[in-house]
Parts: structure tokens; sequence; C-alpha cells
């Protein structure tokens, strides 16, 4: 039986992790935009609340229903329960697709980024945002996460780079402190 870890933090999450605005993440995801937003491993909504009237719609999907039922107390976003490796959405569905601190607790990352990448209609801008594995800090929240036997598989920013310029991408890496910042265009 695996153990719902986000299950059991849903009701302290965002006391935990405060809620503010990504200024950076809405500077990098090029917002706003006229078309939806997709965030992958949304949570509580703690980001996509942001970005309510910086697109059309913003989809948060997320697995676990018990974050989503802390979501659903903000207004302004319409909420999916789902996994990033099986996204219900027709190919180009989306004008921006977004993960914020969530891809390395991503069951099936190379799957899930296919998936990602076949929602974002060309001409769209997807953006990673991810702990940088190569800091202490990262580390030692990486070895805290296996020993609470989190599904957690940190990549290097540029292994993600890697996998979506095979998908046909030009991405682009931005650090700042222990996080890091994949940001892809698709070919229009």
């Amino acid at each position: 039986m695996k153990l719902d870890h986000f299950g059991l933090l849903a009701p302290l999450y965002e006391r935990m992790i405060r809620p503010q605005m990504p200024e950076t993440l809405h500077a990098l995801a090029n917002l706003p935009c006229d078309g939806r937003l997709l965030d992958v491993g949304g949570g509580t909504g703690r980001v996509a609340q942001f970005f309510r009237r910086e697109a059309a719609a913003v989809v948060l999907a997320d697995e676990s229903l018990r974050m989503l039922a802390q979501a659903r107390q903000k207004d302004g976003l319409h909420l999916l329960a789902g996994q990033a490796e099986g996204l219900p959405f027709g190919g180009d569905s989306f004008d921006r697709v977004i993960c914020v601190d969530a891809f390395h607790h991503l069951a099936d990352q190379e799957r899930a980024l296919a998936e990602m990448w076949r929602v974002l209609r060309p001409g769209g801008r997807m953006v990673i945002e991810e702990p940088d594995i190569r800091h202490p800090l990262v580390i030692l929240i990486a070895v805290v996460e296996k020993l609470t036997l989190m599904r957690s598989h940190f990549r290097a920013p540029e292994t993600i780079a890697r996998r979506l310029a095979a998908m046909g991408g030009a991405p682009e890496i931005r650090r700042r402190g222990f996080t890091a910042w994949v940001i892809a265009d698709k070919a229009a």
C-alpha cells in the first residue's frame, strides 16, 4: 500500500510553504496570455491562484484528492484529479504549461514530460520549476524524501532540458539559489 504523503500534508501544506506571488515564474512563463494555462502537479493551488487573471482559464491537475480539496477553496481555478502521465486533454490544448516543484514527484517523468509537451499548443511555452539537485540543500531534501518513502526522483535541469530538446523544443535553463527553471517554447 502506497503512503499518501500529500494527502496527509494537504491541510497544513500552505502553512508550511506560504503562498507568495511567483514573480520569476510569471515572467518566465511570459504571462499574461490569451489562452489557457495548465498547472501540472499544482496541489493546493498555491501557485495557480496568482495566475487566475493571467490566462483565459487556469486548469490545475493533481492526483491528490486532498490537495485538490484545498485548491477548491480558491475561486477561479478549474480542477482535475488525475496523473500527469495521462492528461485527458487533446493535443495543443494549452498556451502555457507549468510544473512547479512537482516534477521530481512524478512516477514516470519521461511520459509526463511527453504528455505536457503534447497538450502544449504550437507557439506555447512550458516552464518547469524544480529544486536543483546539485545544490547541497536539495541533496539533503532528496535524502529526507527517500527516507520518508516518497517516490521522489530529482533530475538535473540539464537532463530535463535534453529530454525537451529531443521532443523538438529549444530549452533554456535559468537558476537562482537552489531553484532552476527549464523553459521551452513549442515551435509554431
